[in-house]
């Protein structure tokens, strides 16, 4: 319970006592039943009132009810009432004019009407104040907050933790016995494409090979080459 919260709601009360032409006091207290925001329209008189009104404010708190309900129940145990009295210190009455303060379910406070010229009158104005919170419900709900989230340092945002390529793994290692048989697979093909090579092609590479051989060796004229037989000087 608010100070802005309670006086929207005796503001609202007060417009609907002076239509009435009923002065009386306001009393507003939290969950707890502490006193908010108290406010006596027929000042300087209503000494009984202010107190009245912040007792009904207090017991609708205690028992979450109107206060109208707790006395009709309540006046049927003997010694309710003083008994009750007594332990709040005077802040316990069975008497119409104290509602509960209810925003979003739950209860927040209480508010206690005493003063009224003519019976119900302080009901009435209690609702009135009711009414003028239920108007502002919707802009007064809190409104949920992000929870942070926490994230160890270097990790990537959420957002892209899903954006990240997996790894891809072969099925299985290949084993040395698989790799030696594609080696001799390898080389059996090659003899086999050396068997199946044409004849005229071994001897084009023949004779190739051949001429090769006979270019490093020098070519002499015949007179050379007899005396070179002969065993005489060149």
């Amino acid at each position: 319970m608010s100070v802005e919260i309670a006086r929207r709601i005796a503001e609202a009360c007060k417009q609907r006592a002076r239509e009435l032409r009923s002065p009386v006091s306001i009393a507003i207290v939290d969950a707890g039943g502490h006193l908010v925001l108290f406010e006596r329209m027929m000042a300087p008189y209503g000494w009984a009132t202010a107190n009245i009104s912040i007792a009904k404010a207090t017991t609708a708190v205690m028992f979450n009810q109107p206060t109208d309900a707790v006395a009709q129940w309540g006046s049927a145990i003997p010694g309710f009432a003083s008994s009750l009295a007594a332990m709040t210190q005077g802040r316990f009455i069975m008497a119409a004019g104290g509602w509960p303060i209810r925003l979003g379910g739950a209860t927040i406070g209480g508010i206690g009407i005493s003063g009224g010229n003519a019976p119900g009158r302080d009901d009435e104005i209690a609702r009135a104040g009711l009414a003028a919170l239920e108007a502002l419900a919707p802009a007064l709900a809190p409104q949920p907050q992000p929870q942070p989230q926490f994230q160890p340092a270097g990790a990537p945002p959420p957002a892209q933790a899903f954006l990240q390529p997996s790894l891809a793994y072969p099925a299985s290692a290949p084993s040395p016995t698989n790799a030696l048989q594609e080696l001799a697979g390898v080389a059996n093909a090659a003899d086999y494409a050396l068997q199946e090579q044409p004849a005229t092609q071994r001897a084009a590479g023949e004779s190739e090979l051949s001429g090769q051989r006979s270019e490093q060796i020098p070519q002499s004229d015949d007179a050379t080459l007899r005396k070179h037989l002969a065993g005489g000087p060149s």
